[in-house]
C-alpha cells in the first residue's frame, strides 16, 4: 500500500495515499493500516472490559501492543485454524469450539469496527497529462474499488479460515471506503499573502461516493449569523496543507475556494451533492470569495465567543471568511450558510436582490404553467410546500424544474423583466418535513446526517448549473408564512395590494422556529435572510425597492402562501393544502398570462 498518512479524526479514518493501495485481502492484512484498526479495536475492547480479549490474554498477549492477534488473523487469512494451531504458538487455545466461537465473533466484530467509522480514501496526485484527475473512472477503480473488494475477502477468508464452512448469505455492504477523493495542486490568481498560505493545499478534483453515506458530525444545529469583521481572519491562520484541502465550489455564476480541515471531512466532502466542482480554467482564474472551514480556535478567539466571521477585502475585491475547527461548529450549515453568504453579498455589489427562497418552474398537462419563488426563514415550508405540489400533481404536471431549492438573486433587467437565479444543484433538507417515503426514493443518491437525531438532514442533488444559471422569469413572488393560521380573513394563498404592503411582510420576516438552530418561538430577520442582506441593509434596501416596485410594475403575483408548517399538527397537511392553494391558481390561469391573472 503507498500510503502517506493514515489518521484517525473523532468517528473518521483518513487515509492519505499516491499510488494504488491493496488489491487484495492478503495486502489489506498485511497493511499497517490493518495492524492500527486491529490495535484500536482491542483498546477499545480493553477499556470495556470486553470478554472477547481473554482468550488472547491467556496465550500470553501482555504490554497491550496486540501483537499476537495481528499475527494469529494474519495467518488465518490463508491458512485454515487447525494449520494454524501446529505452526504458530498459542493458537491451538482457538481450537476449542467456544473459542473457536469467540474467535469467530472478534472477527465479526472487528468489521464491525471498521465499518462504524466514516472512511475516506484521498489520492494525491500531481498534475500533468499522467495524473489521476485525468482518468478518474479507471484511478477510483484501482484504488477504492479494488480497496472495497480486497477489505470483503479478507474479511471473508478469515471467517472461513476459522468456522471451516462458507456463507450463505452474501451481503455486498461497503466494506472500503464510503468517499474517494482526487487531490491535485493547482495554481490560482489570488492576493499574495492568501498564496502565500494556501499555496501548497491541493484541490479536489473528483469525488467518488458510495450512497447512502450516512454520516453523523458533532453538532446538528446552527446559532447565530456570520458576522462582518474589519480586519481579515486569514492574517494569523497557519493551516498545515496535509490537514486541509480545498473544494473549489461553483456557487451560482461564482467560485468560492473552500478550504476545510480533515476534522470536517465527511461535512467537506458532503459539499459535492451541493455545488458542482469548479473547472481548471475557474480556479485558474482565481476565487471570488476564500473560506477557511475548521481554521485554528485560539487565531480567531479574539472575534469573541462566536468567531464566524468574514471579511470584505475592498481592495482585491474578494470576500475572506473562516470558522474555527470546534465541534460546536461540527454542523453542515456553518458549511453551507457561510458558502452563501458569500455569494449574496457578491450578487449585491453586483446589482442582483439575494434571496432565501426555493425556486421551481411548473408547466402543466393543460398548458397552463408559472415560475414560482417561495421566500422564508429555514423550515418555513419552502421546499415542503413545493414537494407536496410535485406529488399532488402528478397526474397534472407537465414538468416541474428545480431552479433553487434554498438561495439565490433576482435581476431586474433592461426591459423590466425579473428574472431569478439559483446557487445551489443540491438541497439540504430536513427529514422530517419530507413527504413519507420521499427520502427513501431517493436514497442512492442521498447524503444523511445524523438521521437519529432532532432536525436530521439530507443533502440530494436536485438540478443542474445549466438550470441554476439560465435566469427565468417570476410569475409568482411568495412569502412563506409558517405560523399563521388560516381563516376567512387569512386565506392560504393571499396576494398582496401594493409594493410598501408587500415590503413590509419581506422585510420583518417572521417565522416560527422548528429547531433547525437554537433559536425558538416567534423570531424575525430581515427578509428571512440574516445571510448577508443585514450586514449590507442599506445596499440591500435599495435592491430590494427596485425588484418589488418592479414586480408590481409587471404583474407578477406578489403575496404570501400559509404554510402553518411551524403550527403543532400541521407538519404535513399545512404544506400540503398550501400546494393544492397553489395548484388551483396556477391551473385555472390562462395559458401565456402566467401569474399576471389574479
Amino acid at each position: 500500500m503507498a500510503l502517506k498518512s493514515f489518521e484517525r479524526e473523532g468517528k473518521q479514518l483518513i487515509l492519505h495515499t499516491e499510488g494504488t493501495i491493496c488489491t487484495t485481502g492478503r495486502e489489506v492484512l498485511q497493511a499497517e493500516v490493518f495492524q492500527r484498526v486491529v490495535s484500536l479495536f482491542c483498546e477499545t475492547l480493553w477499556e470495556q472490559g470486553s470478554p472477547l480479549l481473554q482468550p488472547f490474554v491467556r496465550i500470553g498477549e501482555s504490554g497491550r501492543n496486540w501483537t499476537r492477534v495481528v499475527n494469529l488473523l494474519r495467518s488465518l487469512a490463508e491458512t485454515p485454524l487447525e494449520q494454524v494451531a501446529s505452526i504458530l504458538p498459542g493458537a491451538e487455545e482457538f481450537i476449542d469450539g467456544a473459542n473457536r466461537r469467540m474467535l469467530h465473533q472478534f472477527v465479526e466484530r472487528l468489521y464491525d469496527f471498521w465499518r462504524s467509522f466514516d472512511r475516506f480514501i484521498v489520492l494525491h496526485s500531481e498534475p500533468g497529462p499522467s495524473s489521476l484527475d485525468q482518468r478518474p473512472y479507471r484511478s477510483f477503480n484501482a484504488t477504492v474499488e479494488a480497496f472495497t473488494q480486497a477489505v470483503r475477502g479478507a474479511y471473508r477468508d478469515l471467517g472461513e479460515n476459522i468456522t471451516g464452512d462458507k456463507p450463505r448469505v452474501y451481503r455486498q455492504v461497503s466494506a472500503g471506503c464510503n468517499v474517494g477523493l482526487i487531490s491535485v495542486p493547482r495554481t490560482s490568481r489570488m492576493p499574495e499573502e492568501c498564496e502565500a498560505l494556501l499555496r501548497d493545499i491541493s484541490f479536489i478534483r473528483q469525488v467518488w461516493i458510495t450512497p447512502p453515506l450516512i454520516i453523523d458530525p458533532p453538532m446538528n444545529k446552527r446559532t447565530g449569523q456570520f458576522k462582518k469583521v474589519d480586519t481579515n481572519p486569514l492574517a494569523g491562520l497557519s493551516p498545515a496543507a496535509e490537514k486541509w484541502l480545498c473544494y473549489p465550489a461553483q456557487v451560482g455564476p461564482l467560485v468560492i475556494f473552500v478550504y476545510f480541515h480533515q476534522r470536517f471531512m465527511g461535512l467537506g466532502c458532503a459539499l459535492a451533492n451541493l455545488f458542482e466542482i469548479a473547472t481548471d480554467e475557474q480556479i485558474a482564474r482565481g476565487p471570488d470569495a476564500i473560506y477557511l472551514y475548521g481554521a485554528e480556535p485560539e487565531a480567531l478567539s479574539w472575534f469573541g465567543d462566536l468567531p464566524t466571521v468574514f471579511y470584505d477585502d475592498e481592495a482585491n475585491n474578494l470576500l475572506l471568511a473562516a470558522v474555527p475547527g470546534e465541534d460546536r461548529f461540527g454542523y453542515f450549515g456553518y458549511l453551507k450558510k457561510m458558502v452563501l453568504t458569500l455569494h449574496n453579498i457578491v450578487m449585491m455589489k453586483r446589482g442582483r436582490m439575494p434571496y432565501h427562497g426555493a425556486m421551481v418552474r411548473i408547466s402543466l398537462k393543460g398548458g397552463a404553467g408559472a415560475n414560482v419563488l417561495i421566500i422564508g426563514d429555514t423550515a418555513a415550508g419552502k421546499s415542503e410546500s413545493l414537494e407536496a405540489f410535485r406529488i399532488l400533481g402528478r397526474e397534472h404536471i407537465r414538468e416541474l424544474r428545480v431552479i433553487a431549492d434554498d438561495m439565490g438573486s433576482l435581476e431586474v433587467t433592461s426591459d423590466g423583466s425579473i428574472l431569478a437565479y439559483g446557487s445551489e444543484i443540491g438541497a439540504f433538507i430536513r427529514l422530517d418535513d419530507l413527504q413519507q417515503g420521499y427520502a427513501f426514493e431517493q436514497i442512492d443518491r442521498a447524503i444523511i446526517m445524523s438521521p437519529q437525531k432532532v432536525n436530521a438532514r439530507v443533502v440530494l442533488p436536485i438540478t443542474t448549473l445549466d438550470e441554476v444559471l439560465k435566469g427565468y422569469p417570476v410569475d409568482y413572488l411568495l412569502y412563506a408564512n409558517n405560523y399563521e393560521e388560516v381563516d376567512e380573513d387569512h386565506p392560504v394563498l393571499e396576494r398582496f395590494s401594493d409594493a410598501d404592503r408587500a415590503l413590509a411582510v419581506f422585510r420583518d420576516g417572521a417565522a416560527m422556529a422548528k429547531g433547525t438552530t437554537t433559536a425558538t418561538g416567534l423570531v424575525h430577520s430581515y427578509f428571512a435572510n440574516i445571510f448577508g442582506p443585514p450586514q449590507y441593509r442599506e445596499l440591500h434596501e435599495d435592491l430590494a425597492h427596485q425588484v418589488f416596485n418592479r414586480a408590481f410594475d409587471a404583474g407578477v403575483y406578489v403575496g404570501q402562501l400559509r404554510t402553518r408548517l411551524g403550527i403543532e399538527g400541521y407538519e404535513n397537511q399545512g404544506p400540503l393544502e398550501a400546494a393544492k392553494a397553489l395548484f388551483r391558481k396556477i391551473s385555472h390561469t390562462e395559458e401565456g398570462n402566467g401569474a399576471q391573472t389574479k
